[in-house]
């Protein structure tokens, strides 16, 4: 199959959630570079040869090949640094075997050597960039270093009084000596419930959900996330667990709510008095906070005092959850009480105003007729 080398990423990607949801095979023009728009996935050998037959003519000519396998080729150079920026057409199985190595090249340990620190310093990037830091390299390399056909790696951390415990997941291709990042298993207890929640996150190129973000989405609340659909396009959803479905591996189902749901948490924010909304700096930060599916602390204005609450986006029904200080939900209707209330002083106030004018022009009309009788 030849591709562009600047759509290597994005192919992979790509093919990387089709093959998630069960396509096995992928057809393709043999005579011409491939990309998302000329490629077509099938869930049957049936389908796939149906759909070269179609295609084929006396000069174009289609193919088929396993889905896996080009994944499997173009994992295959992405830790070797393909310059992306270029428009250059390159044979990826071609490429693939060159880098998995001819007899003479994986006889050779100097290359061995090279290679094997590549997929390191690839699976070293990955892990860090999912959350996990830098602190799990060492035994990384160990691990690699003992050409086991699959490993395991864990991680600890704390959100409050929250232990969460990671098993980071990693296996060897089976074409090759290279190392795959491939899910993580998180482990929380509930600092309040002791109860403790299990899920599974996979490393899916463009979806990975971070180790925070994943603890967030473990407690509930919602991460708003940039993700990519099966066609290799961009979009933006808000995405928060479904604990009452479980499937068969019990996993919780994610839900999602994308653009056209139609939330908007700003408009949810301004309907409670936070005092952090009147500046511009600190509203960009309370935003962002709450997309990466954080609990934040704000400050309300209470009687004319200053009163730390908490909020965090709840999407599903367009609207925020508050908890005061001790972390008690409060009711949305508390708060809006409140800033109705404030309305209401505010107006009264105004009113008390615009009646103290009227009083001053009615008692002052005699003052100025008495000053117009003293002039004649």
């Amino acid at each position: 199959m030849i591709i562009n080398s600047f759509d290597t990423d994005e192919l992979l990607k790509a093919m990387t959630l089709l093959a998630g949801e069960g396509f096995v095979l992928v057809a393709f023009p043999t005579d011409e570079v491939s990309d998302i728009s000329n490629l077509a996935y099938f869930k049957t050998a049936y389908e796939a040869s149906e759909h070269c037959y179609e295609m084929s003519t006396d000069v174009d000519f289609y193919k088929t090949l396993p889905l896996q396998e080009v994944i499997d080729d173009l994992k295959a150079v992405a830790p070797f640094g393909i310059d992306t920026t270029l428009n250059e057409a390159i044979e990826i199985s071609g490429m693939a075997m060159l880098y998995r190595g001819s007899t003479e090249y994986q006889n050779t340990n100097l290359n061995n050597t090279i290679m094997n620190e590549k997929n390191f310093e690839y699976l070293e990037k990955q892990v860090k960039f999912t959350g996990f830091g830098e602190e799990m390299k060492d035994d990384l390399r160990a691990k690699i270093e003992q050409k086991l056909p699959e490993f395991t790696l864990q991680h600890t951390s704390q959100y409050g009084q929250d232990a969460a415990v990671a098993t980071l997941n990693f296996r060897k291709s089976d074409q090759t000596d290279m190392y795959f990042f491939n899910s993580y298993k998180l482990n929380v207890e509930n600092e309040y419930s002791r109860e403790k929640t299990e899920q599974t996150f996979y490393i899916n190129y463009g979806n990975t959900m971070t180790l925070k973000e994943a603890y967030n989405l473990m407690q509930g609340r919602a991460v708003n996330k940039d993700l990519i659909n099966r066609e290799g396009e961009g979009y933006n959803s808000w995405v928060q667990m479904d604990f009452k479905n479980p499937d068969e591996r019990g996993n919780y189902k994610l839900n999602h709510f994308h653009q056209n749901y139609g939330y908007d948490l700003e408009a949810e924010l301004a309907k409670h008095p936070i005092m952090e909304l009147s500046d511009q700096q600190q509203k960009d930060q309370l935003v962002d906070s709450l997309n990466r599916g954080n609990r934040q602390a704000v400050t309300f204005e209470k009687d004319g005092k200053e009163v730390m609450h908490f909020v965090e986006a709840n999407p599903q029904f367009k609207a925020v959850n508050l908890y005061d200080e001790h972390m008690k939900r409060l009711d949305n209707r508390q708060s809006n009480d409140q800033t109705q209330l404030q309305g209401q002083k505010s107006s009264a106030n105004q009113s008390a105003k615009q009646g103290q004018d009227a009083e001053d022009d009615v008692g002052g009309k005699p003052k100025r007729k008495s000053q117009a009788k003293s002039m004649k």
